[in-house]
């Protein structure tokens, strides 16, 4: 799993050498986008206006993406996209773990009960051994105490099932920090562009839209891509969280289920 998300992190800081480039070229394809435009305008019946609509067509996705994160200031979104690229790292990392955590809880029960009756404790423990996941270690270690007493048992499945409840959460920290980071990066780039157009007015002594319109484009942009990496990490995080929960109450249910099973073999 932290293979993947070295994976992803290099992948991140790829792409944003590769948009660091494409902001170097950027004003002169700009430039001459703007020539274009005009020389079409030119030629044009003065009364016809052009249709944005039939403009956008003719652009891919993708292109129209880089372009308003050039727009937004790749200074400002590269931040929030790398954030948003670690992110989806912890979390598919962690919905993968939790897959691999996920057993039929009631087969294996019943395949522990089966070989306690059939083997004692030795062939129970082997069944423990060959089934993944947390409820699979918890019974483990709670049969590897049982020549100690069910007391001992009992504590070692309530210690044990701490243990497990921790590394099932691993990572959920970094996920709840990239949640909050996220739009507080966005709503940082949103204060620097409102800056940026004070500044202008300031510098020219006189309100007008053009002077504006460069730094509310920014803070707009950066404002816009924060919430989105916020809504897309949260929907992740809950997902997990349910994922987490659901885990939690089979171990307690199966560690209820493991002390009244000991206890009619013990009789």
């Amino acid at each position: 799993m932290k293979k993947l998300f070295l994976v992803l992190a290099v992948a991140a800081l790829s792409f944003s050498t590769a948009i660091a480039q494409d902001a170097a070229a950027a004003p002169a394809a700009d430039e001459a986008t703007v020539e274009n435009v005009e020389a079409v305008a030119e030629t044009a019946v003065a009364e016809e206006a052009i249709d944005p609509e039939v403009q956008i067509a003719g652009e891919s996705l993708h292109h129209v993406l880089m372009q308003k994160f050039l727009e937004g200031g790749w200074g400002w979104m590269l931040p929030i996209l790398i954030v948003l690229v670690l992110g989806l790292a912890i979390a598919i990392e962690r919905i993968l773990f939790l897959g691999l955590s996920t057993i039929n809880t009631k087969k294996f029960i019943a395949s522990v009960e089966k070989a306690l009756n059939e083997g004692g404790i030795e062939a129970a423990k082997a069944v423990c051994r060959d089934t993944k996941g947390p409820i699979a270690s918890i019974y483990w270690q709670g049969l590897d105490r049982y020549e100690q007493g069910l007391d001992a048992v009992e504590k070692a499945v309530v210690s044990y099932g701490s243990v497990q409840t921790g590394q099932l959460e691993s990572g959920l920290g970094w996920l709840g920090l990239f949640i909050a980071l996220s739009p507080s990066l966005g709503f940082m780039g949103t204060v620097v562009g409102l800056v940026q157009s004070f500044d202008s007015i300031q510098a020219a002594g006189d309100i007008s839209p053009a002077l504006v319109a460069g730094g509310m484009k920014v803070a707009l942009l950066t404002t816009l891509l924060g919430l989105i990496a916020a809504m897309v990490l949260q929907v992740f995080y809950n997902y997990v969280i349910v994922k987490i929960d659901g885990i939690v109450n089979e171990m307690e249910d199966a560690s209820i289920t493991l002390m009244d099973i000991l206890t009619v073999y013990k009789k």
